[in-house]
């Protein structure tokens, strides 16, 4: 199983990009997808997942500014970030907990990562 992700770059204030992130190879199901990040010096944090039934859960920072979606028939997740801030700047990493065969447990994985940087 492989999560490629997509859609970083450079964009100024108040300006919007959209990541992607699929997955491919063995897949029986996929349970939660979502987007993490991690600026320079700090940790890893969550920014938003989505489950298989559409519930979504998000950041205190990025409520309202960012939406985060799937296409499960494409096992692919996206994140719309809308009104970046230069705050938003860090590497995008997706992850997603997939269930390779029926007799398998879940595991994750995670893409490569994707740098959005937000400055003027």
């Amino acid at each position: 199983v492989q999560l490629q992700a997509s859609g970083g770059g450079l964009v100024q204030p108040g300006g919007s990009l959209k990541l992607s992130c699929a997955a491919s190879g063995s897949i029986f199901s996929i349970n939660v997808m979502g987007w993490y990040r991690q600026a320079p010096g700090k940790q890893r944090e969550l920014v938003a997942v989505i489950i298989t039934g559409g519930t979504t859960n998000y950041a205190e920072s990025v409520k309202g500014r960012f939406t985060i979606s799937r296409d499960n028939a494409k096992n692919t997740v996206y994140l719309q970030m809308n009104g970046l801030k230069p705050e938003d700047t860090a590497v995008y990493y997706c992850n997603a907990r997939i269930v390779g065969r029926w007799y398998e447990t879940a595991r994750d994985y995670w893409g490569q990562g994707t740098l959005v940087t937000v400055s003027s």
